[in-house]
């Protein structure tokens, strides 16, 4: 359970629970999830008859709310799903049931656009100009959305003052938001904003003016977090104050996206608009419902995304008021693997919002290739965290043709059947498989995490295809820079180069060396129950587009159009 006053990232809501045999795909899985996003407990008894009780609820510690005769209380609904089809029949259930009951309104089951967010770009350092730069790149590389994240009002050039004072800052923006969104606008993006209107600052003027709304206990001093306090959703003039600035804010310029966040968790719980302090945790919760309800009915069109430094705030509660949340603040690819993996058993795809970062990993320190950085964020709502004016012509010319082919699959990526063929958990690989709900198309992710010279290579076996059916596969054209074969170039090349040297930099700025071809056609039996064909493997010695180059934190996708249903009669396979 939780006891940040947020469903947290520590203990997610949603559990389940499986027979001992299961796995992906055979046996009894139960899932389970709340329709809630307060501190909340689950419990899973078993009886000395070997009976299961399951319980999911509040969470009781500190919980009290007395009722007079009369009165009433309305618990958060709890949800329960069944399937003897493992885990992935499981998460099939779970995935529909928030598709088809829970996302709601204009977005729901619309297809996302691809965003560029400028923060790793930029932090707080910004001004109107380097945000038009990062705009026009993103636009001259496909993305259909800009988002200006925190740093754009009051005093806010740290993250120590300034939160609450949702006044724009004219030294950086001039022309104020509506200024900045219609030359965002004139190049062809929507235009996106970042809030936190939950905290405040000490030092900013909504403090100074109301330093009583904030979550604080009588006699002791509260208790920070990212130097910010909590204000008092329990009190109903908060909640209006923070419905009146945000729906002022949005009406002062056309903007399509809001991202709203909350970086910390909720301590010195206390409201003197409670006469029952037992009963702060849940009444914070339905102040912030009341607000949220309050902006979205008001603003219908703007695309929500919800955050708490990425997962802390991640359940259907809040996806009943904003179609995607935001998964992770990591966004490093080899951890995005486990997370989004996670995440996937009780959340389908289309709520997952993850992004292509910078390389080395601002949270990780990690390297790597921009390639896998994309093919982990594809099986999301893609976007991009960026200074793409930094990457190289050659780096850039690989994110256009990114984003190229993810809108060419947007559809199945965001709202195919997900499928976990090899989760990455204790693995030394990752393997996920998108499936178009008619069975027409799949795309499939396949993801390495340290290569082990000549380890057992086992087949990368599908899922979910017509046996008899005809498929066309082909893998995603993909490239690798030159600086990754280090001195092994001089093997490559018909001339002696200096791997380290001006002119393989040079080189690399601008050019990017293709991976292996894949193409060919296989019945559905052959690409389960054999698996994908695969190029033989560069050992050193040559490289053309017969060579599969798989370096540590390498990946691949696939791609699967059925093109002919007919039964075979001559027992042969298809070839292009």
């Amino acid at each position: 359970g939780s006891t940040t006053g947020a469903s947290s990232a520590f203990c997610n809501p949603f559990f389940m629970l499986c027979a001992p045999d299961a796995t992906e795909f055979n046996g009894d899985a139960y899932g389970f999830n709340l329709v809630y996003s307060g501190s909340h407990m689950g419990c899973v008894e078993v009886s000395p008859w070997g009976k299961t009780r399951v319980a999911a609820g509040i969470q009781p510690e500190g919980f009290a709310w007395t009722l007079a005769p009369g009165e009433r209380f309305e618990t958060p609904e709890a949800v329960l799903t069944f399937s003897r089809a493992g885990k992935n029949g499981m998460s099939a259930n779970l995935h529909a049931f928030v598709q088809e009951h829970i996302v709601r309104g204009k977005w729901a089951k619309k297809d996302r656009p691809v965003l560029l967010n400028n923060w790793e770009a930029t932090y707080f350092d910004f001004n109107e100009r380097k945000l038009l730069s990062l705009a026009k790149d993103a636009a001259k590389l496909g993305a259909e959305l800009f988002v200006l994240d925190d740093g754009w009002f009051g005093a806010r050039d740290n993250d120590a003052k300034g939160l609450g004072d949702y006044t724009v800052n004219r030294k950086k923006l001039p022309g104020g938001l509506a200024g900045l969104a219609e030359k965002v606008h004139a190049l062809g993006l929507l235009f996106g904003l970042w809030f936190e209107p939950e905290m405040v600052n000490a030092d900013s003027g909504l403090f100074r003016a109301h330093p009583d709304w904030i979550v604080q206990t009588p006699g002791n001093v509260p208790a920070t977090g990212r130097n910010q306090y909590v204000l008092d959703l329990c009190r109903a003039e908060v909640q209006d104050y923070i419905i009146a600035n945000v729906n002022a804010t949005l009406a002062s310029a056309p903007i399509d996206y809001v991202k709203w966040d909350m970086n910390r968790h909720i301590s010195d719980n206390y409201s003197p608009a409670l006469a029952e302090q037992g009963r702060f945790s849940h009444s914070y919760i339905l102040g912030l419902y009341r607000v949220l309800q309050s902006i979205v009915e008001q603003n219908p069109d703007v695309l929500f995304e919800g955050c708490s430094s990425g997962g802390n705030r991640f359940d259907l509660g809040i996806l009943c008021y904003m179609p995607q949340i935001w998964t992770s603040d990591d966004t490093d690819a080899y951890e995005r693997q486990l997370i989004q993996a996670g995440t996937s058993y009780g959340y389908p795809p289309s709520v997952m919002g993850c992004h292509v970062s910078a390389s080395p990993n601002h949270q990780t320190a990690r390297t790597s290739p921009i390639e896998s950085r994309f093919n982990v964020a594809a099986f999301g709502v893609l976007g991009y965290e960026l200074d793409l004016g930094r990457l190289t012509p050659a780096e850039q010319k690989a994110v256009a043709a990114q984003i190229a082919y993810y809108k060419a699959h947007r559809r199945l990526f965001q709202y195919g059947r997900f499928l976990r063929l090899c989760p990455p958990f204790g693995k030394n690989k990752c393997e996920w498989m998108m499936l178009a709900p008619d069975g027409s198309e799949a795309v499939v992710g396949e993801y390495l995490h340290l290569l082990r010279p000549n380890a057992e290579k086992p087949p990368l076996r599908l899922a979910g295809l017509a046996q008899d059916a005809l498929y066309e596969l082909e893998v995603r054209p993909q490239v690798v820079d030159v600086r990754t074969f280090g001195s092994l170039i001089n093997q490559i090349l018909p001339v002696k180069v200096n791997a380290g040297g001006h002119l393989m930099h040079a080189v690399a700025d601008r050019y990017m060396m293709p991976c292996e071809t894949e193409r060919y056609a296989a019945y559905g039996d052959l690409l389960m129950y054999a698996g994908i064909r695969q190029k033989q493997a560069f050992t050193g010695t040559g490289y053309n587009e017969n060579v599969r180059l798989m370096p540590d934190f390498s990946s691949r996708v696939y791609y699967l159009r059925r093109v002919d249903a007919a039964l075979r009669t001559n027992g042969e396979e298809g070839a292009l």
